[in-house]
């Protein structure tokens, strides 16, 4: 079989990630024998994708392997049953069981300016700042149609709900990216993380976590033996920060914030020079100022990580996805590696104060994947990678051998997909085109591949 330049650049990926992969998750079995490769996709991936429509509304929205089908809801501007209409710019996502349906709460990436015909979503008595357009809304999906039986507002009037991360006391944690205040014209403060119960059937009280430090946040993945947060920054010079909660029930009560760094190697650069598999040796160095007064924040947006740094924390390039699973804390480098292309990282904790940060993947070519950003672990330990790059962006695969494929593509336009999840069932697969705003529920024989 003759292989085109994207199948023969993804088996020279496989070849060059498989060991750091396999090292890593050596303890793991596939559930099922692996699959042959077919028309160019590597073993572990599902086929070729062709173009194909949506179950309700026909619409040629993605590109899916044989077998696949998928519906498309929750639109920007689509009325939800609560009155509000649906926010734009969807983001970061997760999925819950509940009462027989399945219960994703859905960020929104919002900015606005604070003028005084902004209106936040849903009841401005229960926002955080009237004069913040973004938050959360949560979707109740009945799991056999793959449609919205209900949907309302979650948290209102935060700004730039980016991402966030599931924990194990059933609740989102959002996290906004920006760092605006009243100096601009705010209500508030702005540059927290929240927390949504996913039990919650409204707005609920939107309190900021100020312990877990103010800066532009991304996403956020819990540890759910030690209810530690693990935590991203979406900068170019960016840290890896943690959050140990006095109460892991009760994240507001308080806790301390730590900055990641490299055990012996001071202010240690993971943006380039790295190799696939490389370990280092990973402690915690403690942020004594987690929430800045606003006017040292305002004027410096990275004053945590330039403590962190101060005392030795490592620097990496633009940590967006993050996630739980396999043991370990996933974190994605949107423009990391030698060619800008995009890395991600693990971090497998050991004692209280240290761990291995280690490198499983960093894009070789576009072709093999740009721009990572959001990710899940999949119900087989795999990674399930969201794209944000230039041109087509794609949902791709990374195998737990280290293999990398394409299981979906963004047909519609050139957007970012962002906040994949799995339903807790494993049987559907969600994520959201963040233009124009809108959310896709995929489902099919998941059992036969990676995912």
């Amino acid at each position: 079989m003759q292989l085109d330049r994207r199948s023969f650049l993804q088996v020279a990926s496989a070849a060059a990630a498989a060991p750091a992969l396999t090292g890593l998750l050596s303890r793991l079995t596939l559930s099922r024998p692996e699959l042959a490769a077919d028309a160019g996709q590597i073993a572990g991936g599902y086929g070729p994708i062709r173009p194909v429509k949506s179950e309700n509304t026909g619409e040629e929205i993605l590109a899916l392997p044989e077998g696949f089908k998928y519906t498309v809801f929750g639109r920007t501007g689509d009325m939800m049953k609560d009155g509000n209409a649906t926010p734009g710019a969807h983001d970061g996502m997760a999925a819950f069981a509940h009462a027989g349906v399945i219960r994703l709460i859905r960020n929104h990436e919002v900015r606005n300016q604070p003028t005084p015909d902004r209106k936040p979503i849903g009841d401005v008595a229960k926002s955080y700042d009237p004069l913040a357009g973004g938050g959360t809304s949560t979707l109740d999906i009945d799991p056999v149609t793959r449609l919205i039986k209900n949907d309302f507002a979650s948290i209102s009037g935060t700004m730039v709900n980016c991402a966030g991360g599931p924990t194990p006391g059933q609740s989102w944690i959002t996290c906004e990216e920006t760092v605006v205040g009243q100096a601009q014209g705010y209500g508030k403060e702005h540059g927290y993380i929240f927390e949504v119960s996913s039990k919650s059937n409204g707005l609920v009280d939107p309190t900021p976590i100020r312990a877990a430090g103010r800066r532009v946040h991304e996403a956020c993945a819990t540890d759910p033996e030690t209810g530690i947060l693990y935590i991203t920054e979406d900068r170019g010079t960016s840290g890896l920060y943690r959050y140990v909660p006095v109460d892991k029930d009760h994240l507001a009560k308080g806790g301390e914030l730590q900055m990641l760094a490299v055990k012996g190697k001071a202010q240690f650069d993971t943006r380039k020079g790295q190799t696939n598999g490389v370990k280092y040796d990973a402690v915690w160095v403690t942020i004594d100022t987690p929430d800045p007064d606003p006017a040292k924040t305002e004027r410096m947006e990275q004053a945590n990580y330039s403590e962190g740094l101060a005392k030795g924390g490592a620097t990496f390039a633009r940590l967006e996805g993050c996630w739980y699973g396999n043991g370990s804390i996933y974190a994605v480098s949107t423009n990391g590696g030698d060619k800008n292309l995009g890395q991600v990282w693990r971090y497998i904790p050991g004692t209280r104060n240290e761990g291995i940060l280690e490198l499983i993947f960093e894009s070789p070519d576009p072709e093999i994947m740009e721009s990572p950003d959001n990710l899940c672990v999949t119900p087989r330990g795999a990674l399930a990678v969201c794209e944000d790059g230039g041109g087509d962006n794609f949902l791709r695969g990374i195998t737990r051998e280290g293999r990398v494929f394409s299981f979906a593509k963004n047909n519609l336009n050139k957007s970012e997909l962002a906040g994949v999840c799995f339903s807790p069932d494993g049987n559907t697969l969600f994520f959201n085109l963040q233009t124009p705003g809108l959310t896709v529920a995929i489902w099919g024989d998941f059992a036969r591949g990676s995912f």
